[in-house]
């Protein structure tokens, strides 16, 4: 028992790390996605790149439910609440309110003739500094967009408690049939492109499917819909893993992750040719809930955890950064991009550079403020 405990935080913590730079490589290839017609090359660079790492973020999600379901038994909800959004609490203050501060200093006295596309320099006052600050109580901006996952976050902790009680008895089969309805939703991001081209005009100007229109946002599978599906999947994969041999786990979820990242990367190309200027089809297609993203991420999950890993005691140090880097990283992220703002090395190659180096730079702040007491709460 004491084995197979430690080869699950093992891999878990590999998992993490892995997680954890994707999502740090994913924002590094964002200014060369803006570039779209301006510099084409940086931006099919940008795309290709940034279409492999679209998993990240479902790995999080799927590790979530790993390590929380089933929620310990003799956790009451008030508790659990408590420990559990409790926790994010801090981190989602404090960093809502450095992170338009730290963009602030960096735009008007470090570095203020940047070149980065998604940046308009004049932008950046005092006024506007204080006003993202405040109105973190609505939603994140752009200088903390990050935190995005803290907000969705919450939400799935309020969820789990509930949830748990219909996972520690269902069947497998049960188990199966909402994994298979959660996979229609994953499709219907594609069918909202489609429908259009087949003649539906919607309804009083709205263009939602399935019962959504502007009275009621909530469609046929919005119950069965968004990051809770990968919950679910984790706890599947985590009372039933797959089994296979490693040859056929290979030979099975590589071809996969490869048609999802074909479908990815080419359909973003594609939108963009067909629909220029359209982000919100853009978007659609780097969906982390849609059914490309999850042909990503299933392979990268299961390959990890088939092959096991021992636990190692610098990588689970590394792993317990994992929270405080992400929140961090993406005011260097800039840094980066203007460090290696030179026609002397390729686009590829930039974007490795800038994520290895924002990497870097918050593992090392991260570790710093995991030192004190006064700021560890704020990155674990």
């Amino acid at each position: 028992m004491d084995s197979v405990k430690h080869e699950k935080i093992g891999w878990i913590d590999l998992l993490r790390v892995i997680a954890c730079f994707l999502v740090v490589f994913s924002h590094s290839c964002d200014a060369f996605v803006a570039q779209f017609d301006a510099d084409r090359a940086s931006f099919l660079t940008g795309t290709l790149c940034g279409s492999l790492v679209r998993a990240c973020v479902p790995l999080f999600v799927m590790m979530t439910g790993v390590l929380l379901l089933p929620v310990a038994t003799g956790s009451d909800l008030t508790s659990f609440y408590r420990k559990r959004v409790g926790r994010i609490i801090p981190p989602l203050i404090f960093w809502s309110v450095v992170l338009p501060v730290l963009m602030f200093v960096y735009f008007n006295f470090i570095n203020p003739d940047t070149r980065n596309p998604q940046i308009s320099v004049d932008a950046y006052t005092p006024m506007l500094m204080v006003q993202r600050i405040y109105t973190f109580i609505f939603n994140f901006n752009f200088d903390s967009t990050p935190l995005w996952y803290l907000y969705m976050l919450i939400g799935l902790y309020l969820l789990m408690p509930i949830l748990n009680c219909w996972l520690v008895q269902a069947s497998r089969k049960e188990l199966s049939t909402v994994l298979a309805l959660w996979g229609v939703s994953l499709c219907l991001p594609y069918l909202k492109m489609l429908a259009p081209v087949l003649g539906y005009q919607g309804n009083f100007g709205n263009m939602e499917l399935l019962g959504m229109c502007d009275w009621n946002i909530y469609g046929t599978f919005y119950y069965f819909s968004g990051f809770v599906g990968y919950l679910i999947l984790a706890f599947y994969l985590k009372k039933y893993p797959v089994t296979w041999s490693k040859g056929k786990t290979l030979a099975t979820m590589v071809p996969m992750f490869i048609v999802g990242y074909a479908a990815t990367a080419g359909g973003y190309i594609l939108t963009q040719e067909h629909f220029p200027g359209n982000y919100a089809y853009l978007e659609i297609v780097w969906y982390f809930t849609g059914i490309n993203v999850f042909m990503m991420t299933l392979p990268v999950f299961v390959i990890v955890q088939r092959w096991g890993m021992r636990p190692r005691r610098w990588l689970s140090r590394l792993a317990s950064l994992t929270f405080g880097i992400y929140l961090c990283h993406f005011a260097f992220i800039f840094l980066g991009y203007d460090l290696y703002d030179t026609a002397a090395m390729p686009y590829w190659l930039r974007i490795i550079a800038i994520a290895a180096t924002t990497f870097a730079i918050s593992t090392a702040i991260t570790w710093l403020m995991s030192r004190s007491r006064f700021t560890a709460i704020f990155v674990k």
